[in-house]
């Protein structure tokens, strides 16, 4: 079956881009950074199973809302095995590195040092489930630590080269203070994305970026610099209100961004597929994100699920960066 990411993909890159065309990833690869707790709670407050994670997977591929799933390799080949991407529109994608920056694991300090390159999975073992791979990194304004990152990144490029492998390129914000502003870290991180990818050719470069929305002015200077040739994505971040979740598609489609990658956003949701569906009425300006708050809401009242917080809570904005 025709994959939508292809279609997508194609429609941004010739300029025939309309928000129909905007990518969504649902990112369920949690459990390479939070262990057993990346499916979350239940509703009684006891962390699910990774069971409960992989049905999680398979209703949202099966809704036909998202465009990626983005899973660790053990999921990936699970679901493989269950037969659930061959007859679905959906692309599997697997995370391809994981950098200690994004270990997460209760009691650990890990976030408080530069990024270390790290790899459990390889290409040639998640071939047979997926030809698309997520690959992190972060810059730390420290010479020694991005010239690893940098230097890892060029050996896994020339990996996916020879095995004829995609990938898209996630750049995390700093986790600490690295000695720039928060004004100036959004722009920051420009920069060293397109030092990154200027030495890149078309053969290895990546099919787009997922990065932290840091405001509109950093995210509309990157998406206007190259849009030919390098598309910009969006990460989620925390779980934030419901309202935030909306504000940040919006808010970054308009600024330029043409993928959403989000992760507890939409695992922590009391109704994903709902969520999802929300977004896209609010990518398309169906509904404004205030609009499509309301309406989660009263899906939750219409269908006796329990909100995690109530509608007035829900409904405001509560990251500083989608309020500036």
């Amino acid at each position: 079956m025709e994959k939508s990411l292809d279609r997508k993909l194609s429609a941004i890159q010739t300029g025939q881009y309309t928000p129909e065309s905007f990518v969504i990833a649902d990112a369920k690869d949690g459990d390479m950074a939070f262990g057993t707790q990346c499916p979350g709670p239940d509703k009684k407050g006891v962390i699910k199973t990774k069971k409960d994670y992989l049905d999680a997977m398979d209703a949202m591929t099966n809704s036909g809302l998202v465009d990626i799933m983005l899973m660790s390799a053990s999921s990936a080949e699970t679901l493989h095995k269950k037969d659930l991407f061959s007859k679905s529109a959906v692309t599997p994608a697997v995370r391809l590195n994981d950098t200690t920056d994004i270990w997460s694991a209760r009691g650990s300090r890990y976030r408080e040092s530069p990024s270390i390159p790290f790899a459990t999975a390889d290409i040639p073992s998640v071939l047979p489930y997926a030809n698309l791979g997520l690959y992190s990194m972060t810059f730390y304004n420290d010479v020694d630590a991005d010239v690893a990152s940098l230097n890892a990144y060029r050996e896994f490029r020339h990996a996916t080269r020879e095995h004829n492998f995609d990938h898209f390129l996630e750049v995390f914000n700093p986790a600490y203070d690295v000695g720039i502003a928060n004004d100036e870290i959004g722009f920051y991180i420009n920069d060293m994305i397109i030092k990154a990818v200027a030495g890149v050719t078309s053969l290895d470069a990546p099919k787009f970026l997922k990065i932290q929305f840091n405001g509109h002015a950093a995210m509309s200077e990157l998406c206007n610099y190259d849009p030919e040739n390098l598309i910009v994505g969006i990460l989620g971040g925390s779980a934030g209100t419901v309202r935030d979740t909306f504000e940040l598609a919006h808010q970054a489609e308009k600024a330029g961004a043409r993928v959403a990658l989000f992760g507890r956003k939409i695992n922590l949701s009391e109704s994903p597929v709902e969520l999802v569906r929300l977004m896209r009425e609010t990518i398309t300006g169906k509904l404004s994100p205030l609009e499509a708050a309301n309406a989660y809401h009263d899906h939750l009242e219409n269908i006796s699920i329990p909100a995690l917080r109530s509608r007035e809570n829900d409904v405001q904005i509560s990251d500083p960066v989608l309020m500036s």
